[in-house]
């Protein structure tokens, strides 16, 4: 059997979600199921059968899934659907989407500089109030106020920190 010629080649299109919670185990049969499940209640069979979704690579918190070029945008709207995994809070946050799959392998590489990974819980003053870290992604932070009643959050930067 030949290879088929570019021309004739199915175009494909690959979007880069991230996972939420970070950390979680994520079994690629598993999400695939989750992933059509979403795509056909919203859209339903037809439009789940034009989109052709694949769970192609699942590491680190970050997933590639592959769709036909054109569907993208259905498959985005599907994915933001998408509410529990494994019967435990789960949420996809879209970053990107290329037409290969090498350009978001790339991002990948660029998203999981050094300390970028959550952080252990730390606290900080701001003002007379006592906040902990909760999240520390990249350049951004999550801080919560220690407390019971009317807890605060403050969504800074790194950069804010160190002013700290």
């Amino acid at each position: 059997m030949t290879i088929r010629p570019p021309t004739l080649r199915e175009k494909r299109r690959y979007v880069l979600v991230s996972a939420e919670p970070s950390g979680t185990i994520i079994d690629r049969k598993d999400l695939y199921y989750t992933i059509c499940d979403a795509i056909t209640s919203l859209w339903g069979d037809m439009t789940a059968a034009l989109i052709m979704p694949a769970v192609i690579v699942s590491e680190s918190g970050y997933i590639i899934i592959r769709c036909r070029r054109g569907t993208e945008r259905e498959l985005s709207l599907a994915l933001a659907t998408i509410t529990s995994f494994r019967e435990s809070p789960f949420a996809i946050r879209i970053i990107a989407a290329s037409g290969t799959m090498n350009t978001l392998r790339e991002r990948i590489q660029r998203l999981q500089t050094p300390g970028t990974e959550s952080v252990s819980p730390r606290e900080y003053m701001v003002g007379e109030k006592v906040f902990e870290v909760t999240y520390c992604s990249g350049q951004k932070v999550d801080l919560i106020e220690k407390g019971f009643k009317n807890t605060n959050r403050l969504f800074l930067t790194r950069e804010d920190l160190e002013d700290l």
